[in-house]
């Protein structure tokens, strides 16, 4: 005879990940003014030990070549050979720059390239009382995991049409899944383009604006950035 049981039992590990970290200019100058932070998140190709693969593209490549007067703290970790993103690393990381770091925590925001494009999907939706927006780059999720509650945090999806490694079909099924819920998503499908959608978008000033304008509780940024 099988009978009906019930358990709970608190699982501990340990985490850890090399990440880069960028300071904006002027950090530091004033210990009460608290910087947003951008959680940047690479592709498969960039997987490994050596930090200077996660400056291959997209945000850490930019900062790389001109960082110039950027607002934000920006951490870029390293996904280790063979492994996909971990959220529970990425959540402990996060926990640790914030504890460390002069952070504004209602200004945290996600966004990745491919594989990092996946794990933008997947931390947001794990955690979403965790950030103020989430901008994945020719990533995939999963729309049968997309909830009520995921309406709190606002998207900004890109894609490139023609992208034959991640089909843009599957951002635009993670974009109707979250419209259903009632989230605020814009989506940017860029034409002729294959799998390269971060390097218009992470050239765009208009996606840096758009995270300043969106905090955690969904009110409006105000004040210096």
């Amino acid at each position: 005879m099988q009978e009906s049981r019930w358990f709970a039992r608190t699982v501990q590990k340990q985490v850890c990940a090399n990440y880069l970290l960028f300071l904006p200019p002027g950090y530091g100058d004033d210990r009460s003014r608290r910087w947003p932070l951008i959680l940047f998140l690479h592709g498969a190709g960039e997987r490994g030990s050596d930090l200077s693969l996660v400056k291959r593209h997209g945000l850490p490549k930019l900062l790389d070549e001109r960082p110039g007067d950027f607002p934000f703290i920006v951490v870029s970790p390293q996904c280790p050979d063979g492994e996909v993103w971990d959220v529970d690393v990425l959540l402990a990381l996060l926990d640790e720059v914030c504890e460390t770091h002069a952070v504004d925590r209602d200004r945290i925001y996600v966004t990745g390239l491919s594989m990092g494009g996946m794990g933008t999907f997947a931390l947001a939706l794990a955690a979403p009382q965790r950030f103020a927006a989430a901008a994945p780059v020719c990533g995939w999720g999963n729309p049968l995991q997309v909830r009520p509650e995921h309406a709190r945090v606002p998207f900004w999806v890109f894609h490139g049409e023609l992208d034959d490694k991640v089909p843009a079909a599957l951002s635009a099924q993670m974009v109707a899944a979250l419209q259903a819920v009632g989230a605020p998503v814009r989506y940017t499908v860029y034409p002729g383009v294959g799998h390269d959608a971060w390097t218009p978008t992470y050239a765009n000033a208009e996606l840096y604006q758009w995270f300043l304008a969106h905090r955690r509780s969904g009110e409006p940024a105000a004040g210096p950035v």
